[in-house]
């Protein structure tokens, strides 16, 4: 029985198990844009030990790109400040679904850009 989670799967697993473990729906990834009835593949490569979690659709990049994000999706308000940080810089280089690699040039581009828009030297308190 697979189970596509952001991390929250509780009980006794066997067999094949795929947990990610990663505030991706938070991060505004894909997950966050799956809906009840989607169909999704799930391939696991035992050698290399790789898997991939595919949606099944005609188009499905696109399927998910037009999608909104979940609406009932928002962070806990006792989220720890560490993966809310982790989300954000997430959101910033693409996230776990672009590789699990951040890609810090493009982190350090964003702060960068989010300073000159809010003002050199202001600092929240």
């Amino acid at each position: 029985m697979p189970v596509v989670t952001d991390a929250r799967f509780s009980g006794v697993s066997t067999g094949a198990c795929i947990g990610h473990v990663g505030p991706e729906a938070l991060a505004g990834g894909p997950v966050g844009k799956l809906v009840d009835g989607d169909i999704i593949e799930i391939t696991i490569d035992r050698a290399s030990l790789e898997g991939r979690v595919d949606l099944v659709a005609d188009d499905a990049a696109q399927v998910l790109a037009s999608r909104p994000m979940h609406p009932g999706l928002r962070a806990h308000a006792k989220l720890p400040d560490d993966t809310r940080l982790w989300a954000a810089l997430q959101q910033a280089s693409g996230g776990t679904w672009g590789g699990c690699v951040y890609d810090v040039d493009r982190i350090i581009e964003v702060v960068a850009a989010g300073v000159e828009a809010l003002g050199r030297g202001e600092r929240k308190q």
